[in-house]
């Protein structure tokens, strides 16, 4: 069947096509609010001086505090798959809408400008050639970093889409066990090195595949609950091990087995843990849903860039100093908490003030704009031969 390059990349439909929007099962939207929970713990340790080379963590590796706030800050990378499980379990079977497209990148846009103009008018960051070209240049690499790689990952969807729905499941399995082989098992014997972008791409084909191949198996809550419990203890052990064995090759070695996302302990922890939450059962909760809505924001914000670290992480709260702090454990889960809510609320007053208006005054004019791209299109493909 033809299709127009629109509705592949955007999906059909038109804004006077009114559809109830669907309210989301809150056991995943809780999932996906645990999973920012556990990259905001991750960055509290890794980007605030806690295990640089010459940070306290190190200078005393098997002390109570140090093991402590290590495996405070260990399920970073999980959290990261646990994430885009949840996206490419929900757009396997959704199409991408050019205003669901537009919201996300709106979204990461308007905190990057905002942020990067609050710390140059503050005086908190010079403002130089090279800051100008970080903030001003939305994507500077797309091998490393979580908003740009998704970004352009959530853009690859609807491609994903018709690819792994043309896929037969046997052909579905042969594409997991060969990308798997790359890039789970190699990634972790070998460290091959990967980028965000197509590792995204592999947690879709595994998340996709729960979605289009549903199991009995996939649906037994206790015994991924368990397998659950199982993973992140070993990788919980794997930090302690690594931990020790790295006090006797006087190398930092804590998260060897959970340093990446594609390391097999962080790929069991997403999946296993996903497979548990997609089964539980609660109820549908409002609050849940609407806090889970602002998680990419509170990325979006917490993590926005090096001297948003600087600020929040070692200057403001002060992560190195309160190290021998007696209250260093009600620090670190305080901040990490706080850090969530505030940014969380912080998008919720975006949504609020600039997101909604925005996108009324875009379903108004949508459609027209719409015409006019089609029939630009139309013109360009047919000087091409391409019919559309």
């Amino acid at each position: 069947m033809e299709r127009h390059f629109s509705e592949i990349k955007w999906g059909g439909g038109t804004p006077e096509q009114v559809v109830p929007p669907k309210q989301r099962d809150s056991n995943l939207e809780l999932y996906r609010i645990i999973s920012m929970l556990m990259i905001v713990s991750h960055h509290y340790v890794v980007n605030s001086g806690l295990t640089s080379a010459d940070g306290p963590i190190f200078a005393a590796p098997l002390s109570l505090r140090s093991l402590f706030l290590l495996l405070f800050g260990a399920w970073g990378k999980t959290g990261i798959n646990c994430f885009v499980m949840i996206t490419g379990y929900f757009m396997c079977k959704s199409n991408i809408t050019a205003k669901k497209f537009a919201k996300l990148v709106c979204e990461w846009l308007f905190y990057r400008y905002l942020l990067y103009a609050v710390f140059w008018i503050s005086g908190y960051l010079p403002f130089t050639l090279k800051t100008a070209v970080l903030g001003i240049v939305p994507i500077t690499q797309i091998g490393v970093g979580f908003t740009s790689c998704f970004v352009m990952f959530f853009l690859a969807i609807p491609f994903l889409n018709v690819l792994v729905q043309h896929l037969n499941e046997k052909q579905h399995l042969y594409l997991l066990a060969l990308t798997g082989f790359v890039y789970i098992f190699l990634g972790t014997a070998h460290r091959v090195t990967m980028n965000y972008v197509s590792w995204f791409m592999v947690l879709y084909f595994i998340a996709s595949y729960i979605r289009l191949y549903p199991k009995k198996i996939f649906g037994n809550t206790k015994i991924w609950g368990w397998m659950t419990l199982v993973s992140f203890a070993l990788s919980a052990v794997s930090v302690l091990s690594a931990t020790w064995l790295g006090t006797k090759l006087d190398r930092n070695l804590s998260y060897f087995f959970v340093q990446d996302s594609n390391t097999f302990l962080a790929v069991t922890n997403g999946v296993f843990s996903f497979l548990f939450f997609k089964n539980l059962k609660i109820p549908y909760s409002k609050f849940i849903n609407s806090v889970a809505a602002s998680t990419f924001g509170v990325l979006c914000i917490h993590a926005h860039s090096d001297a948003m670290r600087q600020w929040l992480w070692r200057d403001t709260l002060n992560n190195v100093g309160m190290y021998a702090s007696p209250y260093m454990p009600l620090h670190a889960v305080c901040s990490v908490l706080g850090v969530f809510i505030v940014c969380n609320a912080l998008d919720h007053v975006r949504i609020a003030l600039i997101e909604k208006p925005f996108f009324r005054w875009w379903d108004r004019r949508w459609s027209i704009y719409k015409t006019k791209f089609e029939k630009t299109e139309k013109v360009i493909l047919g000087k091409l031969h391409i019919e559309a």
